[in-house]
């Protein structure tokens, strides 16, 4: 079987380097290009972190710098918990620069094109890129297969009690990409909770001993202490469980739905509205992935740090 050609659209942010750390390893997906997005932090921090992980991974991959903020809306980020360079303090020096003359909505265009039609994006940041090549180019949902997101939640929040960070930071764009015709699996808070590692089995992915597995277990250390303070011992693995739902979905639970974005209500923005446990059914336009085997993921997690 060929790999799925993939663009990782992201802002990273510590779980997206963990993302980064396993993508790499994944037969199944073949990255094409990295897309960055403010987000959990602004957009320097986000493309110089993106640059410093595919340098660090000995990765050659192309980076394309994104959008600066929402498309509608101020900025809100989460350094509070990602650190304010997003990586946790973790400078990843490098003489990497991003690919010039071309922004990442142009340059999602243009690999779809590319691809005619097989091309997925994995976006596990807020959806402003995807939302500005959507509307720019008026093709582009028949060019690309599916659109796997972590993001949003039939049930519960982060950053706010309605809402996942993700959508949060930039409603409008989730709502362009959840009506744009293009199949979204929503990884959201429902799964990703799940995908929880303890500090005894990020120390085990250290002892494997490479340089990548040791920055695996350290990048993670302020938002263990984060979580913590809040009552979960371990760190939940939002992008990583993302990234290995699109390259392999048989370790999770997932259900066809209709899902709209919550973009008006003062108390309610940003929230994912589903028909999952509805009378009132919408359009299936989306898919809900709601459950994961959290061992069988600890031990794919394992098992694609050891190729390090």
């Amino acid at each position: 079987m060929n790999p799925i050609p993939v663009i990782l659209d992201c802002d990273p942010g510590v779980d997206d380097a963990i993302a980064f750390l396993l993508a790499k390893q994944l037969p199944q997906l073949n990255v094409l290009a990295i897309t960055s997005v403010a987000g959990n932090v602004g957009l320097e921090h986000t493309t110089y972190n993106a640059l410093g992980l595919v340098e660090f991974l000995d990765w050659d991959i192309p980076v394309y710098r994104g959008a600066a903020g929402p498309v509608f809306r101020k900025r809100v980020e989460a350094a509070a918990v990602h650190g304010s360079n997003g990586m946790a303090g973790f400078d990843l020096r490098h003489i990497r620069s991003e690919v010039a003359g071309m922004s990442a909505w142009d340059a999602i265009h243009h690999y779809a094109v590319e691809q005619q039609g097989a091309l997925e994006i994995i976006a596990i940041g807020p959806l402003t890129n995807l939302a500005l090549a959507f509307l720019k180019y008026a093709d582009l949902p028949h060019l690309i297969k599916r659109i796997v997101i972590m993001g949003g939640a039939t049930a519960m929040g982060n950053a706010t009690p309605a809402a996942e960070f993700n959508i949060y930071a930039d409603p409008e764009a989730a709502d362009i990409v959840f009506c744009s015709g293009v199949p979204v699996h929503m990884c959201g808070l429902d799964m990703t909770m799940q995908a929880l590692m303890t500090p005894a089995e990020l120390d085990h992915v250290a002892a494997l001993g490479s340089k990548q597995a040791v920055f695996f277990r350290d990048v993670v250390q302020d938002i263990v202490g984060f979580m913590r303070r809040i009552g979960i011992i371990g760190i939940n693995m939002h992008d990583p469980a993302a990234v290995l739902y699109a390259a392999d979905d048989s370790i999770y639970k997932a259900y066809p739905a209709g899902i709209r974005v919550e973009t008006r209500g003062s108390i309610t923005q940003g929230k994912t509205v589903t028909d999952l446990f509805s009378d009132a059914k919408w359009p299936k336009n989306a898919f809900a992935v709601m459950e994961i085997d959290r061992d069988a993921f600890v031990r794919k997690v394992f098992e694609l740090m050891s190729k390090y």
